[in-house]
């Protein structure tokens, strides 16, 4: 690939990336729109990637256009976020069943390290939500790390769910928090027996316990 095509590439993914986190992180709330100028002073690139990104960004429902044409934050209905979690709840679980059969002893100390800080989160005077959060991702993470299938994270990285736990999380009393920890200890416990069916079924049952909270969490509920 010649120099400047490379540096096209690079500079689209970073962009890519940028704009990817203000959404996952909700610094772009759902309507907002999505201004290649106002992006390209932000990311600090060329409109040229900030385009190219949009383009990605819009292929993995990220973004969508409005009736007049413009691009914007997607926002997603009820329904949106069910076929979500239930997408969620098929891939991951079989990522568990996966992770079981080939999780490593350094996975398993990982894993319940990760989940030591989620817990160390949960059990401070005031739940730390930002902490809470990013040790879920982590952990969610390592099990598709430990299923070693390229294809499960492809499919599992175009899944917009970061937004949707967020919104979930923030509503969740102390025993909701806790309980999702305990249900991390369940899979641990699986992923150590190297039980296919149980870690399968603990991590499916979590991914629909998380749905239901979301539907009791919602506005239109």
């Amino acid at each position: 690939m010649p120099d400047n095509q490379a540096s096209t590439s690079s500079a689209a993914d970073r962009a890519y990336a940028e704009i990817r986190g203000l959404i996952l992180a909700g610094d772009a709330n759902p309507g907002t729109p999505l201004r290649e100028e106002a992006l390209a002073d932000i990311v600090g690139v060329s409109r040229t990637p900030i385009r190219d990104a949009l383009r990605r960004l819009e292929a993995e429902l990220y973004a969508v256009r409005t009736p007049g044409g413009r691009l914007v934050v997607a926002d997603w209905n009820v329904d949106d976020v069910v076929e979500m979690f239930a997408l969620r709840a098929m891939l991951e679980g079989h990522a568990a069943a996966r992770a079981a059969r080939r999780v490593t002893a350094a996975q398993l100390a990982e894993l319940k390290s990760c989940n030591a800080a989620i817990e160390a989160a949960v059990a401070r005077p005031e739940p730390d939500i930002a902490s809470f959060l990013a040790g879920n991702r982590r952990f969610h993470d390592l099990v598709l790390a430990a299923s070693a299938s390229v294809r499960l994270t492809t499919m599992l990285t175009g899944l917009v769910e970061q937004p949707i736990v967020r919104r979930t999380a923030t509503r969740y009393d102390r025993s909701d928090l806790a309980r999702s920890a305990h249900e991390h200890d369940q899979l641990i416990q699986a992923f150590a027996a190297h039980d296919e069916e149980w870690a399968c079924a603990v991590m499916t049952a979590h991914i629909r316990r998380a749905l239901h909270a979301f539907q009791a969490a919602s506005p239109s509920k």
